[in-house]
């Protein structure tokens, strides 16, 4: 597998994670004590960081530190987007394609001049 794509699994595995660290305890804790949705939440995120740190490291054999970020954003809308349609059962919105064109644009512009192929 390449290491963009070996990068991108993992860095999507560890955005999964994250997601719910971040935002699952909004749905699911929202009676519960703020604190407790704290240690669930760094509970989760220690699994998203021993994914997301192997994944950054690879990547960063064969891309730069700006590609990484991008390629992680992109990854971020990704996941994103069906976790608030599906899980937190937001509305889709326009606005998801919108912010989806603007990230592609980013990863065109900052992969056009070094392709990390």
């Amino acid at each position: 597998m390449s290491t963009i794509l070996t990068t991108a699994v993992l860095l999507a595995m560890s955005n999964i994670f994250m997601t719910f660290a971040w935002y699952a305890h909004l749905k699911d804790l929202d009676k519960r004590p703020w604190i407790l949705a704290v240690l669930i939440s760094w509970g989760i995120a220690f699994f998203e960081y021993l994914i997301q740190v192997p994944a950054n490291r690879i990547g960063f054999t064969k891309m730069d530190l700006g590609q990484l970020k991008i390629l992680q954003e992109a990854i971020t809308l990704t996941v994103f987007v069906p976790f608030a349609v599906f899980y937190m059962k937001q509305p889709l919105k326009l606005d998801f394609l919108w912010a989806a064109l603007c990230i592609c644009g980013a990863v065109y512009f900052i992969f056009r001049s070094n392709p990390a192929v």
